[in-house]
C-alpha cells in the first residue's frame, strides 16, 4: 500500500516544523471534541492534586517560554 501524499509532504518538514504540525493537529482535535472528551475519576484526581500542589507552592512553576527553550532549542 503506497504512502498517502500528506505523509510523503510532512516528511519533507524540519522536526520542529512537525512538532508544530502535531500540535496544531492536537489543537484542532481539541476544538471539535470539547465536551466529548470525559476524563476518568482517576485523571481528574490527579489534575485537581496537581493544582493545589500549585497553588500552594506557584514558585514551582516553569513559565512555557522556558520549557519550549528547552525542548526546541534555537539553531546557530
Amino acid at each position: 500500500m503506497p504512502a498517502p501524499a500528506a505523509t510523503v509532504e510532512y516528511l519533507k518538514l524540519s522536526v520542529s516544523e512537525r512538532i508544530q504540525l502535531v500540535e496544531d493537529i492536537w489543537d484542532s482535535i481539541a476544538v471539535e471534541t470539547t465536551n466529548t472528551v470525559e476524563l476518568s475519576q482517576t485523571q481528574k484526581a490527579e489534575l485537581h492534586r496537581r493544582a493545589a500542589a500549585h497553588r500552594a507552592d506557584p514558585s514551582t512553576a516553569v513559565p512555557w517560554e522556558q520549557v519550549r527553550s528547552k525542548l526546541f532549542p534555537a539553531k546557530p
